[in-house]
């Protein structure tokens, strides 16, 4: 491992954090405004808001509450989720470079899908295939314990999550090697690629309760993870229990992570490029970030499905492919970065 550190916080009296979060708050209301109205028909949001609580509502307002509404909600959760999550591992890990994808949970959840439709159990019913990406991403915390152990050091957890996020991927190539069907393959390829489009409320109501979980377990661990940036001896001797710290992290990651890409595939770099934005912000201080990266994840991804709609109306871009298009370069960037502050 080459990264560099994060940096230790320091010791003075950081600056207010509410200014910054009425500021991102703000941006995601306008965002989820403007995603609420874009589209090939014009939908004035107040008068179809209004048309919702009719008895017998306007063709505007269901195209409002059945499409664009359940697709708005779960971009802002799918996005806060994966900030969230980043900025967790990577106070956890204390790596600038780390993400949901780098401990397996995003390949494995995606996995679980792949699977679920590969066999025929989607046409089985509904949420067939979220429950599979929930089932991927528990179980590779299972996996990731059994084989590194419950009092594993963080670079243990890191090389068991590498292994299996490789070992997850080259099971899903083999499954769109052996599709037995084009019909198969797209909907595997699918998977891999990314999207929010044609989702309704009913994922929404699937996932929200599971990232719910996740979300309080990893704003729980705030105070242990400014603790552990000093150190994990300094963090035990403040009296946190660092496996059960890491045992939090792992799990509301699982959960949260997995919830987010069993109805989604996979979307990367989010929790990457988020954290690493906001952390100056809040004085580098793991606590903080928590929950700024989760309001930053929820922007950076509207602000992405809104791109993919408005700049390829016709034969939509997944919404995977333009995360990956703006972090892969921001991910080169970091490690030359890293690189540089190692001279």
């Amino acid at each position: 491992m080459t990264e560099t550190a994060l940096p230790t916080p320091a010791i003075t009296k950081p600056a207010p954090l509410y200014p910054l979060v009425i500021l991102l708050v703000m941006a995601l209301l306008v965002l989820a405004a403007f995603s609420l109205a874009l589209g090939k028909v014009e939908v004035p949001l107040l008068a179809a808001a209004k048309g919702m609580l009719a008895d017998g509502p306007p063709l505007i307002s269901i195209l409002l509450a059945e499409i664009r509404l359940p697709r708005t909600l779960l971009t802002i959760l799918v996005g806060g989720s994966l900030g969230l999550a980043g900025a967790a591992l990577q106070g956890l890990l204390r790596k600038p470079l780390a993400a949901p994808g780098l401990i397996g949970i995003s390949s494995s959840a995606a996995l679980g899908s792949v699977l679920v439709f590969y066999f025929g159990f989607a046409e089985a019913f509904f949420l067939a295939l979220p429950m599979g990406g929930i089932a991927g991403a528990l179980l590779v915390v299972l996996l990731i314990y059994g084989i590194a152990g419950r009092d594993a050091s963080i670079l243990t957890l890191i090389l068991a999550g590498v292994a299996i996020s490789s070992f997850a991927s080259a099971l899903t190539s083999l499954a769109l090697n052996l599709a037995p069907s084009p019909y198969a393959a797209y909907e595997i390829v699918f998977w891999i690629l990314g999207s929010v489009a044609d989702r309704s409320f009913n994922h929404v109501a699937f996932v929200a309760p599971l990232m719910a979980i996740g979300w309080v377990l990893l704003l729980r661990t705030g105070r242990a993870l400014d603790a552990l940036s000093l150190g994990e001896e300094t963090a035990a001797t403040l009296g946190f229990h660092l496996p059960r710290v890491r045992f939090a992290v792992i799990v509301g990651t699982a959960l949260a992570v997995g919830a987010a890409v069993s109805v989604t595939g996979v979307i990367a770099f989010v929790g990457l490029v988020v954290p690493h934005l906001l952390r100056p912000l809040v004085g580098h201080q793991p606590s903080r970030l928590l929950g700024v990266s989760a309001l930053g994840g929820a922007i950076l991804l509207l602000a992405g499905d809104i791109a993919v709609r408005v700049f390829s109306p016709g034969l939509e871009l997944k919404l995977g492919v333009l995360t990956a298009m703006i972090g892969a370069p921001f991910f080169l960037y970091l490690i030359l970065k890293t690189r540089r502050e190692m001279r």
